[in-house]
């Protein structure tokens, strides 16, 4: 229960990475607002999890960042956890992307979570030992063709970070960000699937020989988000399985 009496915000949450975060701290002893889209059957996702509110909206809706914060707030009357989760990819060279691609990439994947942040920090001040944890990726610190956006939205994500981890330290809040790997979630199982041979060689790249499962990074947001992490702030977590050591 290192989580107990604590409220949280994870986004993404029907799937992979924020479902599993999601539930590991409700298990943990936390009330959980889990956010996804609609469509995405949140509430069959997590109907056996009753400390697991859900709020169906997606978080780029201009009115979202303040919805889902006060949302939370409403429901379990404090915030103490905001990890933002939830993201997408856009697979096209530069000369070829369209702005409406680079747009929605780095308004799902930077934008919204600068804005859930901005809502949520008069609340996580009050919580006195406040924790953010923002998705990036491996790509914040690499890159490949096809991932400008991607690439761009993720090192920025970093960035945001640390600025957030340096200016809210006073208040006892820390701020850091998570860098996955090859993880098995509901945006590679369906490519993996059709292709396992492209499995194959992703887990043969790291040096555990093995992909990532959300579990994995489930595990690493709930170190820093108890009182384990509790003097750990600014700092970018590579959870890879060992991927990016021969890069």
């Amino acid at each position: 229960m290192r989580l107990s009496g604590k409220a949280a915000i994870v986004t993404g949450a029907a799937s992979g990475i924020g479902r599993a975060t999601a539930e590991l701290f409700a298990m943990e002893g936390a009330r959980v607002l889990a956010v996804d889209l609609p469509g995405k059957q949140l509430a069959e996702v997590h109907r056996e999890h009753e400390a697991i509110t859900v709020l169906e909206l997606s978080v780029a809706d201009e009115d979202a960042p303040k919805t889902i914060v006060e949302k939370a707030v409403a429901r379990f009357g404090r915030l103490d956890i905001v990890m933002n989760n939830a993201g997408v990819a856009a697979n096209a060279l530069a000369e070829r992307m369209t702005r409406e691609d680079w747009d929605r990439t780095l308004a799902v994947n930077l934008t919204a979570p600068f804005l859930i942040c901005q809502c949520a920090i008069r609340h996580l001040r009050a919580s006195g030992a406040g924790r953010i944890i923002n998705v990036a990726s491996v790509m914040a610190e690499g890159t490949d063709y096809g991932l400008a956006a991607y690439c761009a939205s993720k090192a920025g994500i970093a960035g945001l970070t640390r600025t957030l981890a340096l200016e809210l330290g006073k208040f006892a809040i820390t701020a850091n960000y998570l860098l996955p790997g090859a993880i098995r979630t509901g945006m590679t199982t369906p490519l993996w699937d059709m292709r396992p041979d492209i499995a194959d060689i992703w887990a043969k790249k790291a040096a555990l020989r093995r992909l990532g499962e959300p579990q994995d990074l489930a595990r690493a947001a709930l170190f820093l988000a108890s009182d384990e992490g509790a003097f750990v702030t600014g700092h970018g977590l590579t959870v890879d399985g060992g991927l990016m050591l021969r890069v």
